[in-house]
């Protein structure tokens, strides 16, 4: 009896993070990308762009709140390169990883190009800085 509920449990856990996980991917700019913040490791996750922020959620969390939020008009995009040997294990199949600054603090996102030509894109389109009107 408690083995059969130990299963039901784990197989409702496994369809909530699946439905978790349509849910952030079906809403319009998500994209699947791992983190990594200093002194940190790499974590699976998906970005989503908001208006004024970009955030990402955790892959293995429950939560409907994002993990992370960064301002946009505080996120400067400082380059792209290809994984490291040491990062190609710990990172999806054909990424680049995205050097980014938010407020001082360095951060890495690995993702597809074409999700870093997007973030780029966003970064770029973004209210020029003091003025307070939209590009």
């Amino acid at each position: 009896m408690v083995l059969s509920a130990v299963f039901v449990l784990c197989l409702l856990a496994l369809a909530a993070f699946g439905a978790r996980r349509m849910y952030l991917r079906r809403a319009l700019g998500t994209v699947d990308a791992s983190i990594c913040r200093l002194g940190e490791n790499w974590r699976m996750g998906v970005c989503r762009y908001q208006d004024t922020e970009l955030e990402w959620f955790s892959l293995l969390s429950l939560s409907p709140r994002a993990r992370y939020r960064f301002r946009r008009s505080s996120l400067l995009l400082q380059g792209r390169r290809v994984p490291s040997e040491a990062e190609r294990t710990k990172v999806q199949p054909d990424v680049v990883i995205v050097n980014l600054s938010y407020e001082g603090e360095d951060l890495l996102l690995a993702m597809k190009f074409d999700a870093y030509a997007g973030l780029s894109s966003w970064l770029e389109a973004g209210p020029v800085v003091g003025i307070g009107t939209w590009r």
